[in-house]
C-alpha cells in the first residue's frame, strides 16, 4: 500500500455502531416493544476490542438479553427480521442465535437454519448441530443437497466441510471423508456456480488430509459435463500447485512439459514493502505437438529467522501449439497481510510448468 492509498476498513467494521442502530430499528419495526436503547448500550460496550466473529455473536447475545422471550417467540421475530437486514453477512448472526440458544429444539432450529441461509449463510451455525447430533444432521444435509434452492444445496456441502474457515474442524468428516460422499455426489454436476464452488472447496479441504481419496473419487467421475469438470479442476487446485502427477493428468496436463523459459525477469529487482513487482517470461515449446500446460510461480518468502517459506501462486492454464512461443506475466504487490508478514532479504521466484521447476530469479526487499 502506498502513502496515497487509503487503508481498507477492517472486516469487523461490518458490525459497527451504525449497523447496530440499523438492527435495533428493524427489530423494533417487527416487534414494537423492543428496548432499542438497552440493546445498543449492550452491543456497543467494549466494541473496539472485539473481532468480527465476536461482534457477530454479540448481536445474538444482546437480542437474547433484551427480548427475554421464549425461544419460539424469538424465532418468530427473527423470521420477520431476516428480510429487513441490509447485509447478508449481518444476517449470519440470526443463524448464530439459533446455534447458541436452540440446540435443545432440534427440528425447529434446523428449519430456522434452512430458512435463514438464503439471507445469510447458516454454514457456521449448522456445524454446532453436526457436533451435537452428527448422524441425524448429516442425514438432513443429504436431503438438503437435493433442495430446489441453491442456497440450501450449498449449505449441505459448506456446512460439513472438514476445514471450514473461521469455524472449528469437523473431526468425523476430517477423519473419514466418505461420510459426506453422498452429499457431494448429489452436487457434483450442480447447475449453480455458488454450489459448485462449495463442492470444490469441500474437496480441496479433503486433499489436505486424504489426497488419494479425492483423486480416486474424481478419477471415477465423467468429466464430459462442464459443471463436473469445473468442480474437478478447482477441487484439485492445491494438488495441482504441488505438481501432483495424478491431479495434473485429470485436467489434461499430466505429461512432462517440452518447453523452455526465456527472458525471465522480475522488475524492479529491489523493492520496499508495499511496492509492486512484475514477473515476465517467454514460454517456448520444443515439441511439434500442442501441449496442455499449467503454469504457476512460487516465491520463497524470507522469514524472521532467515529461513524461507515457499508459497505457490496460480498463473495460467493454456494449450501451447507446437513450437509456439507465448509471453506470460503477473504483477504482484508485496505487502503484509493477516496470513503473511514480509521481511527484508532476497526472495527467490521459481517458474513451474506442470509441476516441474524450469526457471528461477530473485528480487530483494530492503527496509
Amino acid at each position: 500500500m502506498t502513502a496515497t492509498e487509503p487503508a481498507s476498513p477492517a472486516l469487523k467494521e461490518i458490525f459497527n455502531a451504525e449497523r447496530f442502530e440499523h438492527i435495533a430499528a428493524e427489530v423494533r419495526a417487527v416487534y414494537p416493544a423492543f428496548d432499542a436503547p438497552a440493546f445498543l448500550a449492550m452491543a456497543n460496550d467494549g466494541l473496539d476490542s472485539l473481532s468480527v466473529m465476536q461482534r457477530m455473536a454479540r448481536v445474538g447475545e444482546c437480542l437474547h438479553a433484551v427480548l427475554a422471550l421464549d425461544y419460539e417467540q424469538v424465532l418468530e421475530i427473527l423470521y420477520a427480521l431476516a428480510p429487513r437486514l441490509n447485509s447478508s453477512f449481518v444476517s449470519i448472526s440470526l443463524a448464530q442465535y439459533v446455534a447458541t440458544y436452540g440446540l435443545h429444539d432440534y427440528e425447529r432450529s434446523m428449519a430456522a437454519l434452512k430458512y435463514f441461509t438464503p439471507f445469510g449463510s447458516s454454514e457456521f451455525a449448522v456445524r454446532h448441530f453436526l457436533r451435537s447430533d452428527f448422524e441425524r444432521s448429516m442425514a438432513l444435509l443429504h436431503d438438503w443437497s437435493r433442495d430446489a434452492d441453491e442456497h440450501v444445496r450449498r449449505l449441505a456441502s459448506e456446512g460439513c466441510r472438514p476445514r471450514l474457515p473461521w469455524s472449528f474442524r469437523l473431526e468425523p468428516v476430517q477423519a473419514d471423508p466418505r461420510l459426506a460422499a453422498a452429499i457431494l455426489d448429489n452436487l457434483k454436476a450442480d447447475s449453480s456456480l455458488y454450489v459448485r464452488k462449495s463442492v470444490a472447496n469441500h474437496l480441496n479441504d479433503v486433499t489436505k488430509d486424504h489426497p488419494e481419496w479425492v483423486l480416486g473419487l474424481i478419477e471415477g467421475w465423467s468429466l464430459e459435463n462442464p459443471h463436473t469438470a469445473w468442480i474437478a479442476k478447482h477441487a484439485l487446485r492445491s494438488l495441482i500447485k504441488q505438481g501432483n502427477p495424478r491431479a495434473l493428468a485429470i485436467i489434461g496436463a499430466g505429461g512432462k512439459p517440452e518447453v523452455r523459459i526465456h527472458d525471465l525477469k522480475v522488475e524492479p529487482a529491489v523493492i520496499r514493502l508495499g511496492e509492486r513487482i512484475t514477473l515476465s517470461f517467454d514460454l517456448h515449446s520444443t515439441s511439434p505437438d500442442a501441449q496442455r500446460l499449467v503454469v504457476d510461480y512460487a516465491i520463497d518468502y524470507v522469514k524472521a529467522s532467515g529461513a524461507t517459506s515457499n508459497k505457490v501462486f496460480k498463473l495460467k492454464g493454456l494449450t501451447l501449439p507446437g513450437h509456439a512461443r507465448q509471453t506470460l506475466g503477473r504483477a504482484q504487490q508485496v505487502r503484509d497481510m493477516t496470513t503473511r508478514k514480509h521481511y527484508a532479504g532476497v526472495h527467490a521466484v521459481h517458474i513451474m510448468v506442470n509441476g516441474e521447476r524450469l526457471g528461477s530469479i530473485a528480487f530483494e526487499i530492503v527496509p
